[in-house]
């Protein structure tokens, strides 16, 4: 009888089968257990020959093993998982950004848990707790604020992480995120050279270092373009979400409507813009250009299609990803920051402006 196939009991009844092990995978593929552990753990694969790994791999798809990753982690003291932390899983900015993680994690050997915080501290204290009680080797995290008293705790504590999109103040490790300020640069250069002369911003909460350079870029911009650096220009959204550009686009035109153009904090802002216009029929881009951040999935389907700064979200991810396999294997090395390029998508919710009513 094969190894872990069903059998009768002496009163006739089938008995369930075991399911194989890692022994019966070595035995199949003639090997010792040792090297079968090796060729099916891909971050080890590499110590066998290649013939002793397709062997080995073959024998355990064969008989349809299926390796314990708790029983591994309890020997080696490592998971082979890492966690993952997103503010607000609903946000189509953090799909692609996970899809790289995972690209990167999947070819050497590691898995992510992902939890949502849905930008509450307390919840994200809980969930990072739950992802240490499983014992992942390290963080991903997209939650970062500014002063971030519980991030600062966890690097004391050694705990081994990567910020995406967003950085904390004077906590050095390791970070990966777009280039901001060229992006808001490309934004403001791209509403000048059309003639628009009051340009304002909805600008992303300054809790978030993405919404601090990213204000602070658009005044130094503004007059870079020799524009009027006028305060009342910017008003600073409480979340980066569509109801907050919503809110804070009705703000600015309550308060003075004398400009013709916009650049959003984020592409998600910009969708609030959008939804003001409607209310008070306001045309888009005849009336009001606007400009957002990120390039978003489907925000090419927007009517007016949204001009936007493209952030090469996957290749964020997956650097991150690097980074963090990086500070596994080498817990000594010194942390690093990557800025990745952003381009300008120019599309329909911009044009040259309509001449200003006079006062």
């Amino acid at each position: 009888m094969r190894p872990n196939q069903p059998s009768l009991t002496p009163a006739g009844e089938v008995k369930r089968a075991q399911p194989p092990t890692l022994r019966d995978v070595a035995e199949a593929a003639g090997v010792h257990a040792a090297t079968a552990s090796r060729a099916l753990n891909p971050s080890t694969r590499r110590l066998v020959s290649a013939e002793t790994a397709r062997r080995v791999i073959k024998a355990a798809k064969t008989l349809g093993y299926q390796p314990n990753p708790i029983a591994r982690s309890l020997k080696t003291a490592k998971s082979s998982t890492v966690g993952l932390v997103i503010p607000d899983l609903t946000n189509p900015l953090f799909p692609p950004i996970v899809r790289g993680i995972e690209d990167v994690l999947e070819a050497e050997g590691f898995s992510a848990w992902i939890v949502n915080t849905d930008n509450d501290p307390e919840r994200e204290r809980v969930r990072i707790d739950s992802l240490r009680s499983r014992q992942v080797e390290g963080l991903i995290i997209a939650t970062a604020r500014v002063e971030h008293p519980f991030l600062e705790a966890l690097h004391e504590q050694g705990v081994k992480m990567v910020l995406v999109n967003r950085r904390v103040e004077n906590l050095e490790v390791p970070c990966v995120t777009a280039d901001d300020a060229t992006g808001i640069a490309l934004a403001v250069r791209h509403l000048a050279e059309l003639g628009h002369r009051r340009i304002a911003h909805l600008a992303g909460p300054h809790s978030t270092s993405t919404g601090v350079v990213r204000s602070r870029a658009f005044r130094h911009a503004i007059r870079d373009h020799g524009l009027e650096d006028d305060p009342s220009l910017i008003v600073e959204c409480a979340h980066w979400n569509e109801a907050d550009g919503a809110a804070a686009m009705r703000e600015l035109l309550d308060r003075d409507d004398r400009f013709t153009a916009v650049v959003a904090g984020n592409d998600l802002i910009a969708l609030g813009c959008y939804d003001v216009f409607a209310e008070r029929g306001i045309s888009c881009p005849d009336e009001m250009s606007v400009v957002g951040f990120n390039d978003m999935p489907f925000i090419d389907k927007l009517r007016p299609p949204l001009t936007t700064v493209a952030v090469p979200h996957h290749d964020i991810g997956a650097e991150a990803a690097r980074m963090l396999l990086d500070c596994i294997e080498e817990p000594d090395r010194r942390p690093r920051s990557l800025l990745l390029p952003v381009t300008m998508v120019v599309r329909d919710s911009t044009t040259r402006p309509r001449p200003l009513p006079s006062a």
